[in-house]
């Protein structure tokens, strides 16, 4: 009996064979699939995929841990302290503030549009007295780690274009995520995991927004630069176990077997989505050690839990997901991003905010400790924020007031690899509605992060459909003041 590749040979005409002998690099590409170092000298970099001449300069950071905060947190209960709004409290919002801007359809019928305190008290933390809230009484530890950005802006006022815009910038689907775009310039430091990974935390609202595979995803790239997604019940990866009575001997020859179908397919075709399902295949196998040993973290000390919470041991918290980031981070990952849902309080922002503040607190700022004790943090960009802000004035019932989408300012927090810790940065008005100073957009916060990992953000691109690309369109300018 015939084996399938011989069958398969069989199946070529002349012209394809000729072409085939005339190149004489299948065998060349597929060697170095499956083993990326085979023809690296002895100096070359431990880098795994990536662009030639990338980075563009000598990076500050080698990778990012973005905690996203879907729902957009109300930045004036949070980082932005407005002792104003005290005398100001139940007034109403002058329209020379609101200056006509545009409103959601949740607030736009509204007649009045009462001014509403922070309910909560600040005080400024560490050398650098940074203002924050009550509500994070952890992140007040790490205060002089940190810099707060008060003056981010953006154009979407709708959740999905706003959360596409800061993934992808751009409001609508269809361009690589950010992760998408490190993982193609730059490519991983470990064969034996993804070079950007993906962790879901755990909802408690009801109310959160939807998370869709589209935000992790490459777009019009190839697809092996899409984020993956683990899973916080069962195999953190599905069909990670081997099916009952399969050993380690039995599937490495049938990948085996298989990655020679699929190169002589490619050689077919051309298809470079098929030389994308070889490499996703021996990635599948070397994760088959690499994840179940990443994901045990019974071995870490109990120092460990001490500092991010005991919620650390539950598989999906907040806390779990942001320790196993230091460890994928301790690994090689490129681009880590944790997705936490349940910010949008349009009602019960009083009960709702400090539940949320509370999941949260201690597993960030564990996570910048952590990196920190460790030597990671210089060369790890962490970034925490949402997709917009919210209004200073009422949605509902001053009672149980709740507050709307606000994308003309927000804050956000950056720490570590190549940002100036302890920074306050940018200026809003007294009613947290306008910014008077330092503003910074959608891209130039991407262009700053692409600035700390080494990358011109003009200069990384992809052509599609007779055009170049990049994740910055035609925008963005680096934020020169937060850097270190």
């Amino acid at each position: 009996m015939n084996s399938p590749i011989h069958d398969f040979q069989l199946l070529e005409n002349r012209r394809q064979f000729f072409g085939r002998t005339s190149t004489g690099l299948g065998s060349v590409a597929l060697a170095s699939l499956l083993n990326p170092q085979l023809f690296a000298g002895d100096s070359a970099p431990q880098r795994f995929g990536g662009l030639p001449g990338i980075p563009h300069f000598a990076p500050k950071a080698e990778r990012v841990i973005y905690l996203l905060q879907s729902g957009a947190p109300s930045q004036m209960d949070l980082f932005d302290y407005k002792p104003s709004l005290s005398d100001l409290h139940m007034t109403e919002l002058p329209a020379s503030i609101r200056n006509a801007q545009r409103l959601t359809g949740m607030t736009a019928g509204q007649k009045k549009f009462p001014v509403i305190q922070s309910p909560w008290k600040f005080r400024q933390c560490g050398e650098s007295g940074t203002w924050i809230s009550e509500l994070l009484p952890s992140m007040a530890n790490v205060a002089d780690d940190i810099c707060v950005i008060k003056s981010m802006h953006t154009e979407a006022i709708n959740h999905d274009p706003a959360i596409t815009f800061f993934q992808s910038g751009h409001q609508q689907p269809g361009r690589p995520s950010i992760g998408a775009w490190l993982s193609y310039g730059l490519g991983s430091e470990t064969e034996n995991l993804p070079s950007f990974v993906v962790l879901l935390s755990k909802n408690t609202f009801h109310q959160a927004q939807p998370l869709y595979d589209r935000l992790w995803g490459s777009g019009f790239l190839p697809s092996k630069y899409q984020g993956v997604k683990f899973r916080s019940q069962g195999d953190p990866v599905l069909y990670l176990t081997d099916p009952a009575g399969n050993d380690d001997s039995a599937r490495r020859a049938m990948l085996d077997r298989l990655a020679k179908l699929n190169q002589l397919r490619a050689q077919e075709i051309g298809d470079p989505e098929i030389q994308t399902r070889i490499a996703q295949y021996e990635m599948a196998y070397r994760m088959q050690t690499s994840v179940p040993e990443l994901a045990d973290t019974s071995q870490e000390p109990e120092s460990t839990f001490k500092l991010y919470g005991e919620e650390a041991k539950q598989p999906g918290t907040h806390a779990a997901n942001c320790l196993l980031a230091r460890r994928l981070a301790e690994r090689g990952v490129r681009f880590i991003q944790v997705f936490h849902r349940g910010w949008d309080h349009h009602s019960n922002l009083p009960t709702h905010l400090p539940t949320l503040a509370k999941q949260t607190d201690q597993g960030s700022a564990a996570l910048i400790a952590d990196l920190k004790q460790r030597g990671l943090l210089d060369k790890t960009l962490v970034i925490w924020g949402g997709e917009f802000g919210r209004t200073v004035y009422s949605q509902g019932n001053p009672k149980s007031f709740g507050r709307d989408h606000h994308p003309r300012c927000f804050s956000i927090w950056m720490a570590g690899g190549g940002i100036k810790p302890g920074l306050s940065y940018g200026r809003t008005d007294d009613y947290c509605y306008n910014i008077e100073e330092n503003p910074v957009h959608v891209h130039d916060f991407h262009a700053t992060i692409l600035h700390c990992l080494g990358i011109d953000h003009e200069q990384l691109t992809y052509r599609f459909q007779g055009r170049d690309f990049r994740l910055t369109d035609v925008h963005g300018h680096v934020v020169q003041d937060v850097l270190a």
